[in-house]
């Protein structure tokens, strides 16, 4: 086991927590590795491996990947499907659109409306992140067996899944 430091050591203070079976201690190491794990995450984005470095803002990243994903699609699409405001995904991809990473295009429906759609050079640029990531993720977890990544992978989905579903809960209208 490696060694802890402040950045890596939980607080142990034993107990539970109310309203659940799991040790206080479990779910204060837990809420500090979440901490961590942000804080690594965002200098893993700032770091890169090789030539082609991994550095893309975390919205661009997000954002393109997103219209990879699901093809052209308008700002109030855009903003719903990733739990954001319309105005923050304006924002967000202003500086994509002034860069040439994502176009803005008329609808194929409805000519007034504009869609966002990724562009050869916004994919282009998001196929060497992913590929950069992809190559630092095989070395971070080398040593690991494929089960360990598969599991690992499907807890954090999870956990990211819980956290928008208690966001989307906590931002709905209150019935009534």
């Amino acid at each position: 086991m490696p060694p802890q430091d402040m950045t890596t050591a939980a607080s142990p203070s034993g107990g539970s927590a109310p309203g659940s079976t799991e040790p206080e201690h479990v779910l204060d190491a837990l809420q500090h590795q979440v901490a961590v794990f942000a804080r690594r995450a965002e200098q893993t984005r700032l770091g890169g491996v090789g030539q082609v470095r991994n550095s893309m803002d975390r919205a661009a990243y997000l954002l393109l990947n997103r219209l990879d994903r699901e093809g052209p699609m308008g700002v109030k699409a855009l903003a719903a499907g990733m739990g954001i405001d319309s105005s923050t995904v304006t924002r967000q991809v202003a500086p994509l659109v002034d860069t040439g990473l994502v176009k803005r295009t008329s609808h194929p429906e409805d000519g007034r409306a504009v869609v966002l759609q990724l562009s050869p050079r916004g994919l282009a640029r998001l196929d060497e992140v992913r590929d950069s990531r992809r190559e630092l993720m095989t070395r971070v977890t080398d040593g690991w067996t494929a089960e360990e990544r598969e599991t690992f992978c499907a807890l954090l989905t999870r956990f990211n899944s819980a956290l928008a579903a208690r966001q989307t809960a906590h931002q709905a209208p209150p019935a009534g």
